[in-house]
């Protein structure tokens, strides 16, 4: 059976084991167009993992914080059941308008083993609890990422587990501008299915992206209009490959990014994986890694975002080489050639850094944004604070 939601988390929980309050922000690292934005901190643990923007001037982004940009500043609001103690975080958010956007996530109110996937909607003035589709006792619904191509076409994705029966199945939620109507597709050839990521670029072209089987191995699913059905992808060697997100482009033109474990312990490095669809088939797109080459290399990409189909920004972090543990912003860069490493601010000073980057949005020409966390212990006192990069210079 599927572990539940409440045995795996979502990634951004995964680096929940500090908390406190960040040091001071660095605000630029030579080399990068990018620079840190100062966002704010209202919970305990505060981390990013997923953005949204219908304008430069109205941009969300939300995980255990829920934060808005005006165009001047970021705020930080209350969201129902998110208040930064693990027991719940956002993981999808869409921005209609300055009065209208659909956030989803997983919540633990009752203190119980299972967590249950909220759907919350903002009115311009606050956020709300909206009501979840309705599922049976002893089950598990939970989402993972949200798509969308208008205010009537909007997609979460997750999975569903009816745990004393012990099925899995897919879960696709949609919202037709009047009700979220649930489907599940019952898991039947693996083990186990999960779903982190999703794109639309058509009301007929959609993509969910994550893993499937105990041996992790990478999933694509794409709906056609009227079914969401298994895409092929390629035989990636390893026994951990994941893909995290995707980015629906045009009907043939989409990205998905992860990261693949192609050797064995003790040499498992992880390495980025980059995959795109031409419209008829997925293919591996060689991508660098930061090195050197050591048992300890952990490289591993989360998001996507871009500004053209030449100019995109696939996004993460990696792990030092030395086996300390300690974890540092990962950015590479597509120029309609080949993914290159781009310089990417570290923006906290401590005695242990763990930072990443996990989401991204482009609501303009040339305006990147993207979104993690920034995690320190300095002296003892450990630290998960919200990080905004931000540039308008291009590539």
């Amino acid at each position: 059976m599927k572990l539940s939601f409440s045995a795996m988390m979502s990634f951004g929980l995964v680096f929940a084991l500090f908390q406190g309050t960040p040091a001071h922000a660095q605000t630029t690292t030579p080399g990068s167009i990018f620079k840190v934005v100062p966002t704010p901190n209202e919970n305990t643990n505060n981390n990013l993992l997923a953005a949204s923007a219908s304008s430069p001037n109205d941009i969300w982004a939300v995980g255990q914080s829920t934060i808005h940009f005006d165009g001047t500043k970021w705020t930080a609001f209350q969201a129902p059941f998110i208040n930064g103690i693990n027991t719940g975080s956002l993981t999808g958010v869409v921005d209609i308008s300055p009065t209208l956007a659909w956030a989803v996530g997983n919540e633990n109110n009752n203190g119980q083993s299972l967590f249950q996937q909220v759907i919350e909607q903002w009115d311009g003035k606050e956020w709300s609890v909206f009501p979840n589709p309705k599922f049976p006792p002893n089950s598990e619904a939970t989402l993972f990422a949200m798509a969308s191509t208008s205010a009537n076409d909007i997609w979460a994705v997750g999975d569903f587990v009816q745990i004393d029966k012990n099925l899995d199945f897919n879960l696709f939620e949609h919202w037709d501008g009047t009700t979220w109507t649930a489907t599940t597709v019952r898991v039947t050839k693996s083990p186990s299915e999960s779903l982190s990521g999703a794109s639309a670029d058509a009301t007929n072209d959609a993509w969910a992206v994550g893993f499937k089987g105990f041996a992790p191995q990478i999933l694509a699913k794409h709906w056609d209009g009227t079914n969401w059905t298994t895409a092929a992808t390629p035989q990636v060697a390893g026994n951990n490959n994941k893909l995290n997100a995707v980015l629906a482009l045009a009907p043939n033109d989409a990205w998905a990014v992860g990261f693949s474990t192609p050797r064995k312990p003790p040499n498992a490095a992880s390495l980025t994986l980059i995959l795109h669809w031409d419209g008829t088939s997925w293919k591996v797109v060689p991508s660098p890694n930061v090195g050197p080459k050591t048992q300890f290399q952990s490289n591993t990409l989360l998001g996507l975002t871009a500004n053209s189909a030449n100019d995109i920004w696939a996004f993460g972090f990696y792990l030092e080489s030395n086996g300390s543990g300690q974890a540092k912003t990962l950015l590479l860069h597509w120029d309609g050639s080949s993914w290159k490493i781009a310089p990417s601010p570290n923006p906290t000073k401590g005695d242990f850094l763990l930072d990443s980057l996990v989401s991204g949005v482009t609501p303009s020409p040339g305006n990147v944004w993207i979104f993690g966390e920034e995690d320190e212990v300095v002296q003892n006192s450990p630290g998960i604070g919200t990080l905004a990069l931000h540039t308008t210079t291009g590539n």
